[in-house]
């Protein structure tokens, strides 16, 4: 996943074994809550998380575009405070994803033809990359903070695209999914 340790400085091992763990911990907890709902009676709907999980998404969506727009005119501190965000945001969204699915049943996706078949591709590419990226994000980030631009723009260049289709896709699926929440 990594580099090679010979390549790796002190500071680069710990977060390495930092990104590792945390993407790892991140992965397991969600694949384990997948298949977990504790069945508690709560005072409001569950699937409130999912609408948040949503705008968090789109949020995120404007904030790697808006990251990207920075960047380009050389607005390197306005670049680093919205993907800084996008990180944090990012964070509220696997706590209140983990909410949802703790809370909420799994929904089924009612639609028919070629909705369905549309609906499965974009699920299964977001889940896909969604679990993929993480590390790489970390990574990406974590070059950005050591000052170690070249890196940090040549992984970007292809961590980028995939977090955006990941946000904007977790929007998408939202919108096709909720009719069907129960």
């Amino acid at each position: 996943m990594g580099l090679p340790s010979a390549y790796l400085t002190k500071n680069d091992k710990k977060a390495n074994i930092f990104i590792i763990s945390v993407s790892a911990i991140i992965f397991l907890t969600v694949v384990i809550l997948h298949e977990l709902n504790l069945k508690i009676e709560v005072n409001f709907d569950p699937h409130i998380f999912a609408k948040f999980n949503a705008l968090i998404n789109a949020s995120v969506s404007i904030l790697l575009i808006s990251g990207l727009v920075f960047v380009k005119t050389k607005k390197y501190m306005l670049h680093k405070r919205v993907m800084n965000l996008s990180i944090i945001l990012s964070v509220f969204f696997i706590l209140s994803y983990i909410a949802h699915h703790l809370l909420a049943e799994s929904t089924v996706f009612g639609g028919e033809g070629s909705i369905k078949s549309i609906y499965y591709f974009i699920l299964v590419t977001h889940i896909i990359l969604a679990g993929l990226s993480l590390p790489f994000i970390l990574y990406t980030a974590y070059r950005a903070s050591i000052a170690e631009f070249g890196k940090h723009k040549k992984l970007a260049r292809y961590v980028y695209p995939v977090w955006l289709y990941v946000a904007i896709t977790g929007v998408i699926v939202y919108f096709l999914i909720s009719p069907y929440y129960v």
